[in-house]
């Protein structure tokens, strides 16, 4: 009786302890620090403030806290491959990386616009509706019709550079970018001219 009286009593304070742990609230960021990582560590590629800067980069202003952290600690484990991001954020700690995503989304995104009219149609048409024929489904089904995204689970596209997300939907086509099963199949399916099309299509989203 005594050794169950033990082990009971180890069993509720082990219980009060995990559910004293589940209800801590996590760490408010610290947007200064994350404004100081911005400056220090990504603005020769990102901007100091994750602006509009060289297209072949992503704009960060505006990004899912949630979204910009997972890509950030993906980076750093090798889950996304990408031998110059994963050296910064090998230098980020947990905290910094929480910052400085802070801060990114803290910032309003500046609107961008489509280059190629020719392919402004068949983009549209592929991000609103999908494409039945090759059982493509609508990108706006999960980054929101003026492409908002879904905090935490589907990223912020609207206004995003179009070579950045040709890039992207060409790296999960080919298997390079590994980190999300969905998107690579549904960019297997897509040809260089539906990519092209839908990406700038997106870069004029607002």
């Amino acid at each position: 009786m005594k050794t169950a009286s033990i082990l009971l009593s180890s069993l509720v304070l082990l219980s009060g302890a995990a559910l004293a742990a589940e209800t801590t609230p996590a760490a408010k960021p610290d947007l200064t620090k994350g404004q100081a990582i911005s400056t220090q560590v990504c603005a020769a590629c990102h901007t100091a403030d994750g602006t509009r800067g060289t297209p072949a980069n992503p704009i960060l202003q505006g990004q899912h806290a949630d979204y910009l952290s997972k890509q950030l600690h993906e980076f750093k484990s090798g889950k996304r491959p990408n031998p110059i991001m994963a050296g910064m954020a090998a230098t980020l700690s947990d905290d910094d990386i929480r910052n400085v995503a802070a801060f990114y989304a803290g910032k309003q995104a500046k609107a961008g616009f489509a280059k190629d009219k020719t392919l402004v149609s068949l983009g549209e048409k592929i991000y609103r509706g999908g494409i039945a024929d090759k059982q493509v489904p609508a990108c706006a089904g999960c980054h929101s019709p003026n492409g908002a995204g879904i905090p935490a689970q589907y990223p912020r596209l609207g206004g995003q550079h179009s070579d950045y997300t040709e890039l992207q939907l060409t790296s999960f086509r080919a298997g390079t970018r590994p980190n999300n099963a969905p998107m690579a199949t549904i960019a297997a399916k897509l040809s260089d001219r539906e990519i092209k099309a839908v990406a700038d299509y997106i870069a004029g989203l607002r």
